[in-house]
């Protein structure tokens, strides 16, 4: 046995102190990437909002210096600064440098905290190449300098001062981090969001590198979150439904409305984190609308006593929703950990969303009427779309008759290991089964573009003959009754043309995974082929180039005259062997990852580009212009 096989003593690894965050980072921030990058910043200023809602400072500042420099400002209590009496040291000093150390553990210094949900203002300081902390309490200013997590000055006390809070100034470490650049547009985002979750908290962002700057605070809370949410939506009735209350240490806040869509839009948060996986609170508000729509239907008319009750999904057709609970031990379940399993709150947020609605509703029967309505309509059409569905969906394994007539299945029966091109026109569909490796790369022609099914209900999508081809070949079924385990392909490959038709049909195809396929992306199972725009040949030596910004500087440095280029129109210009080789062939091609970073972002883009005001789609154009480098038009 040779020495770098022993396990023994000698082979286990003590990491002290921060040790352990620089050494695996990715297990206290998630990645290096660009998240992690950004999650330094969030555990900053989650302790910030946490000083909002112990009622100590409304304003918080967030700067973004040249050399992606982070400072974020409060002007709550400030740190402490006393010296703790077991540990010999000022309370700050450990706050910066012990994992879990906090006024959050113990409920007396928090009643209610967001940042338990995260890893501390330490982990930050051990990720950064300096951070610099400034604490103003007691009537002074406090200064320490860390690097690389540790303390390089002693707690200094400067200055006298009246202000109070805390400032922290960091750069995060190069040696830790893939890139370090800090993206405006998610920052703006992020703390928008926050801010609409705590009203009358000012927060304010200013970039520096080059010169932006936003700032927001809203009074109505939840109801200007759902006006924002809504505002390229039609409303069914223009008010804004609302309402908050406090049960023993539980606060709650809900606001909704119902728009002319067919799609729901539902928000759920708990002390201000994201609950994108739901939970008991969300359970117990969809229980209530549910339960108050129903009973006021049967009271007056609306349904007759005989009839069956409204199903909840038929009720939340065009709902935006967001619910909002903020308590004292919150509990985060799932391998995200982004789902509450508290179990009291969910009688907590039933009995304060369906006694406040029962009330509303008779005042407002308008609303009810509309709801009401609209419900049944969905009703009907999920009657009639019930037949296609059962087609859709897979029973069992499926034959090779029961598949769609167009698509060239590969010989693998392991879904792990199979590939599905959808492929825009019969003639690139033809070079791509030429060009394909049979074994494991299925092909499925797409004649023309599929159905828009931002703008119609499951049963007239499921008449599009496309769509019909694309849901039977994946095998999974569509809408409530997808199942991903019956999924025939685990790698889902979208290929067009590099042009605006080409770009439309993309964009057609992701509307409906994203609609009624949601966990084909949240799953990582759809990709976008990168195909050339050019061949460019210079003498003996041929290459391929993917966008014009990459033509450009390639002849930036050649003799132009000698430089030969042959542009691509379409996929079906390529020769099977070409698209093989540039496209196809897993050890060369380039292909992008469908992710949504931000499901609020992402459902507004669909409804901008896919919705029914054409108003919209030009605006997004016009913003959006300048990232079209590789658009044909």
């Amino acid at each position: 046995m040779t020495a770098t096989n022993q396990y023994n003593a000698e082979q286990i690894q003590v990491l002290e102190g921060l040790e352990a965050v620089r050494k695996r980072p990715g297990m206290y921030i998630g990645s290096t990437g660009t998240k992690g990058l950004h999650h330094l910043v969030w555990e900053v200023i989650d302790n910030s909002i946490d000083e909002f809602l112990a009622d100590h400072g409304d304003k918080i500042e967030v700067v973004i210096e040249p050399d992606e420099i982070v400072t974020v400002r409060d002007y709550g209590r400030g740190i402490p600064v006393d010296t703790h009496s077991e540990k010999g040291l000022p309370a700050a000093q450990l706050v910066m440098t012990t994992l879990h150390a906090g006024g959050k553990f113990d409920g007396s210094g928090y009643q209610v905290s967001g940042g338990l949900h995260g890893v501390g203002v330490s982990v930050v300081n051990a990720l950064s190449e300096w951070l610099e902390l400034e604490i103003y309490r007691d009537g002074y200013l406090y200064k320490q300098r860390y690097e690389q997590g540790y303390p390089v000055t002693e707690l200094e006390k400067v200055e006298k001062t009246k202000e109070t809070g805390t400032k922290i100034r960091f750069r995060p470490d190069d040696e830790i981090f893939d890139e370090v650049e800090y993206d405006f547009e998610t920052l703006k985002k992020r703390l928008q969001e926050s801010a609409f979750l705590n009203k009358n908290l000012e927060i304010n962002l200013k970039d520096e590198r080059n010169d932006e700057e936003v700032n927001f605070c809203y009074s109505g809370g939840l109801k200007e979150f759902i006006k924002y949410l809504n505002k390229n939506q039609t409303p069914l009735l223009d008010e804004i439904v609302y309402t908050e209350k406090e049960v023993d240490d539980t606060y709650v806040e809900i606001a909704f409305q119902y728009n002319k869509s067919y799609n729901q839009r539902i928000y759920s948060f708990a002390n201000n984190i994201n609950t994108h996986d739901g939970g008991y609170h969300l359970t117990g508000f969809k229980t209530a609308i549910t339960k108050a729509f129903n009973n006021y239907a049967k009271e007056n008319n609306l349904l007759k006593k005989k009839d069956p009750n409204l199903k909840g999904r038929d009720l939340r057709e065009g709902l935006t929703a967001v619910v909002s609970v903020k308590l004292t031990d919150p509990q985060f379940e799932g391998q995200t950990k982004t789902k509450l399993g508290n179990s009291e709150i969910r009688t907590i947020v039933e009995r304060t969303v369906y006694e406040y609605l029962r009330y509303y509703l008779d005042t407002n029967p308008k609303l009810a009427k509309l709801v009401v309505n609209k419900a049944l309509e969905a009703v009907k059409a999920r009657n009639a779309s019930k037949k296609a569905r059962k087609l859709a969906r897979r029973k069992g394994a499926l034959t090779n008759s029961s598949l769609p007539g167009k698509l060239s299945d590969c010989s693998s029966r392991k879904p792990e290991k199979s590939e599905l091109y959808l492929v825009e026109g019969d003639s690139a569909g033809g070079s791509a089964k030429q060009a394909r490796d049979r074994e494991f790369q299925a092909i499925l022609p797409l004649k023309g573009k599929i159905m828009n099914v931002e703008r119609a209900r499951l049963n007239k999508i499921l008449k599009n003959t496309e769509i019909k081809s694309i849901v039977t070949a994946l095998g999974a079924g569509i809408g409530e009754e997808f199942d991903l385990e019956n999924l025939r392909y685990h790698k889902i490959i979208i290929m067009t043309d590099a042009d605006v038709d080409g770009a439309h049909i993309c964009t057609l195809i992701l509307t409906l995974f994203y609609r009624y396929m949601p966990e084909l992306i949240e799953n990582n199972h759809i990709y976008i082929a990168q195909s050339p725009l050019y061949q460019v040949s210079y003498g003996s030596s041929k290459k391929y180039i993917y966008t014009n910004n990459q033509l450009q500087e390639y002849l930036s440095d050649k003799n132009r005259d000698r430089v030969g280029i042959q542009r691509y129109k379409g996929l079906g210009e390529m020769n099977p062997s070409q698209l093989w080789e540039t496209t196809m062939n897993p050890e060369n091609r380039k292909l992008q990852k469908v992710e949504i970073e931000d499901e609020i972002e992402a459902d507004e883009i669909f409804n901008q580009l896919m919705g029914s005001k054409a108003s919209l789609r030009r605006e997004f154009i016009m913003n959006n212009a300048d990232l079209a480098d590789n658009i044909d038009v």
